[in-house]
């Protein structure tokens, strides 16, 4: 029997996962080709033999995605499978009538085929947008379930920027790990504010062997999803966050949209900074979407280490990569805070920017007069500290979830920004979580002024 020839269309994350769980062992199918996009520096790499199996003897080659419609010529390809997340549905429809034109059928894979059982319970929280607050929403999630007892672990979305075979399985319970693991900046940003409070954290390339090594020390796992991705797990609880700073795109995102219609508990975040009326169109989206789940209002309140050395300054905001780039936030918690103690002066780093930080602000040209932190592998730390050196500017203010300060050698005062989710009324999700999994056999349970207090920290 012939077997269907396939090409997928990823960025180092869902892509590698569903020729894992779907394709690896198929012998109905020959992933001849992957294609990189989104994450610098990925093409031009072999998914590893160690991990494609015995049917791949040589690996799997990865191209960049420009070479899509000439890779479907050139190889042959029966079939292209999109695998990546966070671009619109008019992005994908694109891509689509691109390999329809050039021969190929067009498949995007649910939940049915992709998603990975687990013998612990799973918590997934997702998203319809990077940077809607997917993050600090898997804190406030870990942070109940210690609360009531369970011992738990959080699994992270795929980042694999390095050596693929070596990042097959990653654990990571320190900050040492981190360096052990040659961590970018992008994943020390999810990592980090986990293990800073003491929980264990695995990330890689194989979710299979990754899922066992969790669940066999933890009560619950929490899967921590990327982007506006649908979790690799099958979950028994679905958080989905939404944002309506950007609201509408929760109905015009891919798979924002799924993760929607998907969700058991639906977050309306930032409610404390965005409009009444983006508020209520995003309530309304989800009434007509997903009428069945819990809506829990929230704020993303930030903290600033000390407000009034920023008055009168002028300052460079440096934001989370991801939310301002593929994101497409025009800005993020840093702005925020500028804005709210009194800059004299918002700097345009763009004059003073270096190498791929250049490339950066041609490919998002939405990005605006501040700096994403950009930093997926060495040299593009070292680019991204010495544009934040050659700006012009009285203060750093510095709004990503780690401090760059312990990374990057900034020569000028700095002031670091965070932000953490508040829940606004009831139902809160420590309501929901005791609701739906109780609490741990022999754990004192938090009175309810216990469980308020939690709620307001």
């Amino acid at each position: 029997m012939k077997r269907t020839r396939v090409l997928i269309m990823g960025a180092a994350g869902r892509d590698f996962h569903n020729f894992n769980v779907y394709f690896r062992k198929n012998k109905q199918y020959e992933v001849v080709a992957f294609t990189a996009t989104q994450i610098p520096n990925i093409e031009g790499r072999v998914y590893p033999p160690e991990l494609a199996g015995e049917g791949y003897p040589n690996g799997i080659p990865i191209y960049p995605e420009e070479d899509l419609v000439r890779l479907i010529k050139e190889l042959a390809v029966d079939q292209v499978v999109f695998a990546y997340s966070d671009v619109s549905h008019e992005y994908v429809m694109h891509k689509a009538s691109a390999a329809l034109a050039a021969g190929a059928d067009f498949r995007l894979m649910g939940t049915r085929s992709t998603q990975l059982v687990s013998s612990r319970p799973v918590v997934s929280i997702g998203a319809v947008r990077t940077g809607a607050g997917k993050s600090q929403t898997t804190r406030r999630v870990a942070q109940c379930l210690r609360e009531l007892g369970f011992t738990i672990v959080v699994v992270r979305h795929p980042m694999p920027y390095g050596d693929l075979a070596a990042q097959a399985c990653q654990r990571f319970a320190t900050y040492e790990d981190l360096d052990l693991h040659h961590c970018t900046i992008e994943e020390r940003e999810e990592y980090e504010p986990h293990l800073a409070r003491g929980v264990v954290v695995y990330a890689g390339v194989d979710y299979e062997m990754i899922l066992r090594r969790a669940e066999a020390e933890a009560d619950i796992v929490i899967w921590d999803g990327g982007n506006n991705d649908l979790p690799f797990f099958r979950s028994d609880l679905h958080i989905v966050v939404t944002d309506p700073h950007r609201a509408g795109h929760e109905l015009t995102y891919h798979p924002g949209e799924a993760n929607l219609r998907l969700a058991d508990v639906i977050v309306i975040n930032k409610i404390d900074t965005a409009d009444l009326a983006a508020i209520s169109q995003v309530q309304q989206n989800v009434q007509a979407m997903n009428p069945s789940a819990t809506v829990v209002e929230a704020a993303s309140p930030i903290f600033v280490e000390d407000p009034m050395a920023i008055r009168g300054k002028a300052v460079l905001v440096v934001e989370d990569g991801p939310t301002l780039t593929h994101g497409e936030m025009a800005y993020g918690a840093g702005i925020v805070a500028a804005r709210r103690y009194g800059a004299a002066e918002i700097i345009d780093p763009r004059p003073y920017a270096v190498g791929s930080i250049v490339e950066t602000f041609r490919k998002y040209p939405k990005t605006g007069p501040l700096l994403p932190a950009m930093g997926y592998g060495p040299e593009q730390m070292r680019e991204l500290g010495e544009t934040i050196n050659n700006t012009p500017t009285d203060l750093v203010i510095i709004a990503t979830p780690i401090d760059l300060r312990r990374l990057i050698q900034i020569n000028r005062p700095c002031q670091r920004v965070s932000y953490e989710l508040q829940e606004i009324g009831r139902p809160t999700l420590f309501d929901i979580l005791r609701q739906r999994f109780g609490e741990r056999v022999g754990h004192n349970l938090p009175t309810q002024a216990g469980a308020v207090g939690v709620e307001a920290a």
